[in-house]
């Protein structure tokens, strides 16, 4: 039975309409929405679904009359590609907004500003912060965080810190499946584009492809490799050595999809077909993922629900620091998918040679 829009009808929308949509109890929702911890992940999946659905939208100023229990939140986040941060952002509000707590975001650059936003947030009274990639593996940043003695929650750590709770996914695993995939498809020269060295998640991206390859009793070599560092535009440089040193792969597989995306460029401007001559795969499963042709494959990491469960632990740590409760650090690991697409296919049944 589909559900009309109760926004457009004039209608507003309650958390009774949440539960009857849902198919639970409005105490549930209230749960969900206030970010309590008793309650099952797929019935809070149901929820937030009927919530978007809705477009329902918690009366926050009753709520904050009704309580003094407003949490502020900072979410300090660094040099990332547009599309990584927008799904980060986009997952933080959304939950934010659910949960009535208050977002305050900071931008640094460098070691220096990382001390000092955190800083500054401290002293404007935030709670706790959010850390995403390249912070949550930054030395620094986390220890001006226990400095501080508020708590924080990582996102997107490839190996998160102890001592702190975490969001992830398993990029080892993730990788290695990538890998497996193209394996499966008969292609044995897989070169493999490297991110961010600062990131943890890099390194175990490349464990997994190496894993992969170890497994299939495939050797990778030098000139198997390059560096690139998230960027479209390392991904242009780091593609193009991989297509001009002689190593004449099959197939590229990048660590996220800009990187990807910038591989396809190059293939292209050599005229080689994606992916008659050349299969490429990508890492995040970001928008840009289907707006290039042909739509790419992909490791889907979850980003915005990742940012979502991120402001969520960080609330239920705040609230119960309140209350005089001591919660030990959870590291929520979260499901990662590959997504097959048009970007990948068959191994060629001979080489083909590209132009410089």
């Amino acid at each position: 039975m589909a559900h009309k829009n109760t926004r457009r009808s004039g209608k507003v929308v309650t958390i009774r309409d949440v539960a009857r949509h849902a198919g639970v109890s409005p105490m549930t929702v209230s749960r969900v929405i206030n970010s309590e911890t008793n309650v099952r992940e797929e019935t809070r999946a149901k929820v937030a679904k009927s919530i978007k659905s809705l477009r329902y939208s918690p009366n926050l100023a009753a709520r904050s009359l009704a309580s003094a229990d407003t949490v502020h939140i900072g979410f300090l986040y660094a040099n990332s590609t547009a599309s990584y941060l927008s799904e980060l952002l986009l997952g933080s509000l959304e939950q934010s907004s659910l949960s009535g707590c208050q977002l305050v975001l900071e931008r640094c650059d460098d070691l220096e500003t990382e001390r000092k936003s955190i800083q500054r947030m401290v002293a404007g009274g935030v709670d706790g912060v959010i850390l995403p990639a390249p912070l949550c593996d930054s030395e620094d940043a986390l220890k001006t965080v226990v400095l501080a003695k508020i708590p924080a929650v990582l996102v997107t750590a490839g190996r998160p810190a102890p001592y702190f709770s975490a969001v992830s996914v398993n990029d080892f695993e993730a990788a290695r499946e990538m890998t497996r995939h193209l394996l499966s498809l008969g292609h044995k020269r897989i070169a493999f584009i490297n991110g961010h060295p600062g990131h943890s998640a890099s390194a175990e991206r490349f464990r997994g492809f190496m894993e992969g390859m170890t497994e299939a009793g495939l050797e990778v070599g030098a000139d198997q490799v390059a560096q690139g560092f998230f960027t479209y535009r390392s991904g242009l440089k780091a593609a193009e050595r991989l297509l001009t040193n002689g190593f004449s792969p099959t197939a590229i597989f990048a660590s996220n999809d800009e990187m990807a995306a910038a591989t396809m460029f190059v293939a292209h401007r050599k005229d080689l077909d994606v992916p008659a001559h050349l299969s490429v795969a990508g890492f995040d499963d970001t928008p840009l993922a289907t707006m290039i042709w042909p739509e790419l494959t992909t490791v889907r990491r979850p980003i915005s629900e990742m940012a979502r469960e991120a402001v969520r632990l960080l609330i239920e740590q705040v609230r119960a620091r309140r209350s005089g409760k001591a919660l030990m650090p959870e590291h929520k690991i979260m499901n990662f998918t590959l997504v097959k697409r048009g970007s990948s296919a068959r191994a060629p049944a001979t080489k083909r040679l590209t132009k410089a």
